[in-house]
């Protein structure tokens, strides 16, 4: 009898270590597929949750622009004025695919730098109305035009949206108290120079033709929605 339990005991302890030994085996097989380099991995089975990689359009591309307000700008070498450019083309991913559309709306600032003026591109509203902050500068504006007294000014406003400083300075050195031809613009250089132009033989006041100078370079890549 003691035997026979002896036996028994011992095909029970065979069978349960058979049972273990079954179970294990698929976990030591599947630990080794994952180790082992293969061309179905669980990365592959299960994509990553981040989100997908936004496009941007990369540092150093050009971006033409163009005005519709006015032919040509005018300002004092020391204001500020803001401004709002389009884009006069499309621009396309090296596939052909349209980015962002011309027409878009390109908000921003004619600021004076050292001989002349620049413009600072700070926002740009999509197609889709969408508002993107945006890092683009035009290069430094250097066309300048001497104003005299008795000479003719009206060729120089003629067609110009005039910032406020440099209508400033007209008014002062031409005794003109009203600007009758152009566009003034709303800007923050007039009332620096307050009374220092009045009285002055001559000044200078600084040219853009807003479809040729101020063709945009961005400074750091613009992330696309």
């Amino acid at each position: 009898m003691v035997n026979f339990r002896r036996w028994q005991s011992g095909t029970a302890f065979a069978i349960a270590l058979s049972m273990a030994s079954t179970a294990i085996a698929p976990l030591a097989i599947a630990s080794t597929a994952t180790a082992t380099p293969s061309p179905y991995r669980v990365a592959q089975l299960f994509p990553s949750q981040q989100s997908p990689r936004r496009l941007a359009i990369p540092t150093g591309t050009q971006l033409p622009v163009r005005y519709d307000g006015a032919e040509k700008i005018v300002v004092s070498p020391t204001e500020t004025s803001p401004l709002t450019l389009l884009l006069a083309r499309n621009i396309r991913s090296s596939n052909g695919q349209i980015l962002v559309r011309a027409g878009s709306q390109i908000r921003g600032e004619l600021r004076p730098v050292d001989g002349g003026s620049q413009f600072y591109a700070q926002e740009i509203t999509l197609e889709n109305g969408t508002v993107l902050p945006i890092d683009a500068t035009s290069e430094v504006v250097t066309k300048t035009q001497e104003i005299v007294p008795g000479t003719n000014t009206d060729a120089v406003l003629k067609g110009a949206a005039i910032g406020a400083g440099a209508a400033a300075i007209i008014s002062g050195v031409t005794g003109k108290k009203r600007i009758t031809l152009g566009k003034i613009l709303i800007g923050g250089g007039a009332g620096a120079l307050g009374g220092l132009i009045f009285g002055k033989k001559r000044a200078d006041v600084i040219v853009v033709n807003p479809n040729k100078d101020l063709t945009l370079i961005l400074n750091s890549p613009l992330a696309l929605p």
